[in-house]
């Protein structure tokens, strides 16, 4: 194993779980040269698969709820300009109101609370 400063080059994931532990490679507080570094609360990686499927399906989640948040927006938008007949207006709203549905499914299927698919952007504030 190659381990330049912190930087860690390896083709086994044994060394790398190692790295991710606590003092997998230099003593805490050290960097690999031995040099003082600043101290920062331990973190861990759950590399857990179920974990990673739960976390890939919120973030496509929440990006597919928040395109269709902005495809009701659009559709409000010109539905009050009038640029759509009655006839297009109900199959747009029924088209919403199915994909409302499946993306309420699919967040059930992946066990996420509505607030789940509400990601806090500091100090931008929440997304949806």
């Amino acid at each position: 194993m190659n381990v330049p400063g912190d930087r860690v080059e390896s083709n086994s994931l044994k060394d790398f779980a190692n790295v991710m532990k606590v003092g997998g490679v230099s003593p805490p507080g050290t960097s690999a040269d031995g040099l003082k570094k600043p101290c920062f609360p331990a973190t861990r990686i759950n590399l857990d698969q179920n974990n990673v499927k739960n976390g890939l399906g919120r973030l496509v989640l929440t990006l597919v709820k928040l395109i269709h948040e902005l495809l009701e927006r659009q559709a409000i938008s010109r539905i009050d300009a009038g640029y759509l007949s009655e006839a297009e207006i109900e199959r747009l709203g029924v088209t919403l109101m199915m994909q409302a549905q499946e993306i309420d499914r699919l967040r059930r299927e992946f066990l996420l609370d509505e607030e789940d698919l509400n990601l806090d952007l500091g100090p931008l504030g929440k997304l949806l």
